[in-house]
């Protein structure tokens, strides 16, 4: 009948014998330790000995009352959830057990098996409130503003600014920086180090659902108020109470329903779809773009007085390209964190691989670095990392400054040169490299495998053709050294 009692210790306190047997021996059915005690001091004792999942506790008692014990037991800071017994009840000792920290009141006489039922629906409650708890302290460890990673000038000042921010108590606050910046990360970091890190953290991304379903999960709505809606529905703005709705990508959110934030913005009230209620609530809302705002205004796609509500606290994260110095602290943060969650062993890049790490631009930000590290450690040949495990993009990124400047890979001399002796050259660099790995000299120069093979046997490079005996050719393809 019960699946969170059996096995669980369980302290039966009560002065009657014939209920401490009777609950003793039901309890006994369900696999549960049981202990018992006729009165407060037996029980003190028997909590000192034994760390209880629940106590069954008698209101009045021979030596004392349950609610006495139950208030010490909290103010002592005791796990054990509590369920009080009582044959006289009233309003007033119920109140104030609930307020001591009661899990359940229950009136004598009263069913066995309803409190077994009962038991087990509190310790129920008790492990899907532990299991929130580590959630959230997981939430907070991994999300703080000590964990945006970057030991740049803009980093710093972004954690310190963002420190502030948290501390503010600001209710409005509008992320700005391109796609793949992190505004999510940042939104989240300042809700875990505000006073409201308890409290929900909800994020909708604007562009993810259509219009008329976008306005139901912000607002909700009541029965009947569309085909389907067979029940009302909390949107995300009351479940959200007392904490943060992040709303990604707010410069894509419809016109129809940026009128519908700015009013909520302006009084905290709201009425859900098909609904006549006003409802309040006490939420921070932030919001993200990586589109220009100023310009959507006056195209005409965005309200300016929701940018202007929105723009309280604006904050921007700088594109990676600007905070170039943060790219090896990032790569060595995901290559270990992928290490870890793909269980490969990675001594991380070679120097030349971080050179090229370090000079590329970056147009998809920590998002594309992210995934390129994964992507590296997750395909790597050997535990050093080094060129031949990066995308051909970066390992052909063009050496041309942000501002166009012309400056090349190469200079053509002004005797000029012979193409072919380039190719050989590069050739045979990119071979010496990826220790005559033909494949891994393929993937460096961007062209196939087969091209190499024939540009080898082309210019004569013999150092880099096999010469293999009959009787181990099949084992040596079979390699795939080649």
């Amino acid at each position: 009948m019960s699946k969170h009692l059996k096995g669980r210790p369980v302290l039966i306190v009560d002065d009657e014998l014939s209920i401490r047997s009777a609950l003793q021996e039901r309890f006994a059915e369900e696999g549960v330790r049981v202990t018992t005690a006729d009165g407060v001091g037996v029980a003190r004792k028997r909590i000192a000995e034994t760390d209880f999942a629940l106590i069954l506790l008698d209101h009045r008692l021979g030596d004392g009352t349950g609610l006495a014990l139950l208030e010490e037991l909290r103010k002592n800071q005791s796990p054990a959830a509590v369920i009080m017994m009582t044959a006289f009840a009233s309003i007033e000792d119920a109140v104030r057990a609930m307020k001591a920290g009661a899990a359940d009141y229950l009136i004598k006489p009263f069913d066995l098996d309803e409190m077994v039922l009962l038991a087990d629906r509190v310790l129920e409650n008790v492990s899907l409130r532990s299991q929130m708890a580590r959630v959230r302290a997981k939430d907070r460890a991994s999300s703080g503003i000590d964990n945006l990673i970057g030991g740049s000038p803009a980093m710093n000042e972004l954690r310190d600014f963002l420190e502030r921010v948290s501390r503010s108590g600001a209710q409005t606050i509008l992320i700005r920086g391109e796609s793949g910046t992190g505004k999510d990360l940042v939104a989240r970091a300042i809700h875990f180090a505000s006073p409201e890190t308890d409290a929900p953290f909800l994020n909708i991304t604007c562009t993810a659902l259509p219009e008329a379903l976008l306005e139901s999960e912000l607002f909700g709505h009541e029965k009947g108020a569309f085909t389907d809606a067979k029940q009302a529905k909390r949107g995300l703005f009351e479940e959200a109470q007392g904490g943060t709705i992040f709303l990604d990508e707010i410069g894509d959110m419809p016109q129809s329903l940026q009128g519908k934030l700015l009013r909520f913005l302006e009084s905290k009230t709201f009425r859900r779809v098909g609904g006549l209620r006003e409802i309040q609530v006490d939420v921070r809302v932030i919001a993200a773009t990586n589109r220009d705002l100023s310009k959507a205004i006056e195209e005409g796609t965005f309200r300016s007085d929701l940018y202007y509500r929105l723009n309280v606290i604006p904050i921007e994260i700088p594109p990676l390209r600007e905070r170039r110095e943060d790219v090896r602290d990032l790569v060595s943060h995901f290559t270990e964190y992928f290490a870890t969650e793909l269980r490969k062993v990675s001594r991380g890049f070679d120097a030349e691989a971080m050179t090229l790490l370090g000079r590329y631009d970056w147009p998809g930000n920590v998002r594309e670095l992210r995934n390129c590290v994964e992507r590296a450690v997750l395909l790597a040949r050997n535990e050093r990392l080094g060129v031949g495990d990066l995308p051909r993009e970066i390992r052909g990124a063009p050496r041309v400054s942000q501002a166009g400047s012309g400056e090349h890979l190469l200079t053509i001399p002004d005797q000029g040169l012979i193409l072919e002796d380039l190719i050989k050259d590069l050739l045979d660099q990119a071979l010496v490299k990826c220790a005559g790995n033909k494949s891994g000299a393929a993937s460096m120069l961007g062209i196939h495998r087969d091209q190499v093979r024939y540009w080898v046997k082309k210019y004569g490079l013999t150092r880099w053709i096999r010469t293999r005996k009959k009787s181990n050719s099949s084992a040596a393809e079979a390699s795939g050294s080649d």
